[in-house]
């Protein structure tokens, strides 16, 4: 399969469907780099570590390093992604299943948003794409249950290793610090929390934009007449362009959201925030070298109820509990039964 820059120009300007598949992905990408800069960095804008401006500029580096770096390493998740499903044998009618399937994210997103249920671009993706694969098949035999019960795995990892990890890390801070000078701690853990926003930034990187090279690298081998991209080396210029596309979204991410999610959703100590980077950030680690897809909103949103549960259980805000679940009982069956009937759609009008 040829996987070059040029052949695939080439294939853009001939391919109008492959054009809009390239980029309604690019345009998820920079959403998502835009709108999830905030759980990279919002306990270290919330502790006041770091201004605004320079956090969303440390984000923006870390995911563009993480995308390029952790793909190049370790391409597990963008494997999961690309091999969770089975357009069939017709190249030409996968395309244009995937396509729908990312048109439905964007249906499904602003629809959620409109009635004020939240969303995961991650869900969402994963959501679609099945949905997709069972319209092209007429069936679940497109459906990879080895690959796509790592989903399953992502879902309890994101909560409860999540909760977990940020629990025991900021609890063995807390007795290790014990008998510290305070404003010795502060100014270490001043420096130790920019770090840990650096590493969620890069592990969110890692993560979300694997998922999406997984997806613009299937549109790629359904223009070479390849229903699978088993064995295929995911290109470096494909690394590049999606790195970079996210970069650029959290480099332009408001200034407005990022202030209120940093205010409003946690009130951390300096160490707190810490422990709730790390254990966010190791967790995401962990899933990216086994290829399991998770929620990076939902893995430090986790990390964050564990680190207050520290101190009490009462620190845990259910709301937010209540959000993800719904997240999690809406996204599946609504954006996946949108991605079937536009890709039946689609199908019978192209």
């Amino acid at each position: 399969m040829d996987v070059t820059l040029s052949h695939f120009l080439q294939q853009m300007a001939s391919n109008p469907i492959l054009l809009m598949t390239v980029a309604l992905t690019l345009g998820v990408i920079f959403v998502n780099g835009w709108t999830d800069a905030p759980n990279a960095i919002a306990t270290c804008i919330s502790t006041r570590c770091m201004r605004v401006r320079p956090a969303i500029l440390l984000s923006a580096g870390f995911n563009f390093l993480g995308v390029l770096v952790m793909t190049r390493i370790n391409s597990s998740v963008a494997s999961t992604i690309s091999n969770m499903v089975d357009f069939g044998g017709n190249t030409n009618e996968a395309l244009i299943a995937l396509c729908a399937a990312l048109f439905s994210i964007v249906v499904y997103s602003v629809t959620a948003s409109w009635f004020g249920i939240p969303t995961s671009e991650s869900h969402s993706l994963i959501a679609g794409l099945t949905g997709a694969a069972i319209a092209i098949n007429n069936g679940l035999g497109g459906v990879n249950g080895a690959e796509w019960v790592k989903v399953l795995y992502g879902l309890v990892m994101s909560l409860l290793l999540g909760f977990g990890s940020g629990w025991l890390i900021c609890k063995l801070l807390t007795w290790v610090c014990a008998g510290l000078d305070r404003r010795k701690a502060n100014g270490f853990f001043r420096y130790a929390q920019i770090f840990g926003a650096a590493a969620m930034s890069f592990m969110h990187g890692a993560q979300d934009g694997q998922k999406f090279i997984g997806v613009l690298f299937l549109g790629v081998a359904f223009c070479n007449g390849q229903s699978s991209v088993s064995g295929v080396v995911i290109p470096v210029w494909l690394m590049l362009l999606c790195s970079t596309v996210m970069g650029l979204g959290t480099s332009v991410g408001g200034e407005k959201i990022i202030k209120s999610v940093g205010m409003d959703m946690v009130r951390l100590e300096k160490y707190q925030g810490f422990a709730a980077d790390l254990s966010a950030a190791f967790c995401l680690l962990l899933s990216s070298l086994f290829g399991i897809p998770v929620s990076t909103t939902h893995t430090k949103t986790s990390a964050i109820m564990g680190v207050g549960a520290v101190k009490r259980l009462s620190a845990i805000n259910y709301g937010v509990v209540k959000d993800m679940m719904l997240t999690w009982v809406f996204t599946f069956p609504g954006c996946g039964l949108i991605s079937f009937a536009m890709a039946k759609l689609f199908m019978f009008l192209i």
